[in-house]
């Protein structure tokens, strides 16, 4: 279980003004909804360790994470924007979600590739692809990090429902079979139907099931 539990957080150091309080089973996708500035993204860094919260607890089965640094959290991250290398090849940049550029080739790159329907685009440079393609290929290394918590960050943007349907399937699929905890921001109800096992929404800085 992933326990985000009376989470609090302040970005002047005042008044606290978020406070966030979500519960996430193994295999499990949390939808969490609201408008721009609401706390969605605040959310997620504090879960990454990218902020530090003024009182409340984030526990994976029991247990904190709130003092590890973010490269040792069990978490992996789709932020809003695909943060891809663009001198790299497609290939390449999946391939840090392995830990290493060099592991273009591998296997698993490859079939991580084929999922999102982009083996054709392996040896291609990240700033030759399309908004769709770029998003893809981050999700893609995202999804190859296999960490336990999972955040995606409209994770479907650029892409048609064609494109995305089996997308969507393909990471329902993934965190059921590897007993992920996600979260998924969406501001497209198609996402939070298909997908949220649960649905947050947050207003006022407070996060209330829905």
């Amino acid at each position: 279980m992933l326990e985000i539990d009376r989470l609090t957080f302040s970005y002047d150091g005042g008044d606290t003004g978020f406070a966030f309080d979500m519960r996430i089973g193994p295999g499990e996708i949390a939808g969490l909804v609201g408008p721009s500035g609401a706390g969605k993204s605040t959310l997620f860094d504090l879960i990454a360790g990218f902020l530090e919260p003024i009182s409340g607890d984030i526990a994976l089965s029991g247990r904190s994470i709130l003092g590890q640094p973010p490269e040792d959290r069990p978490v992996s991250i789709l932020f809003q924007s695909d943060n891809l290398f663009d001198h790299l090849s497609t290939g390449a940049n999946v391939a840090l979600g392995l830990g290493s550029a060099a592991r273009a080739t591998d296997e698993r790159v490859t079939e991580a590739l084929a999922q999102m329907g982009l083996s054709a685009m392996i040896g291609r440079r990240a700033a030759q692809l399309s908004g769709g393609q770029k998003q893809r290929v981050a999700l893609a290394r995202t999804l190859l990090r296999n960490r336990p918590v999972l955040l995606l960050d409209e994770p479907f943007t650029g892409l048609d429902n064609q494109t995305a349907a089996p997308i969507r399937d393909l990471v329902r699929h993934m965190v059921r079979a590897n007993n992920w905890h996600a979260i998924v921001v969406s501001h497209q109800s198609q996402d939070i139907e298909t997908m949220a096992d649960s649905t947050y929404r947050i207003e006022n800085g407070r996060t209330k099931l829905i």
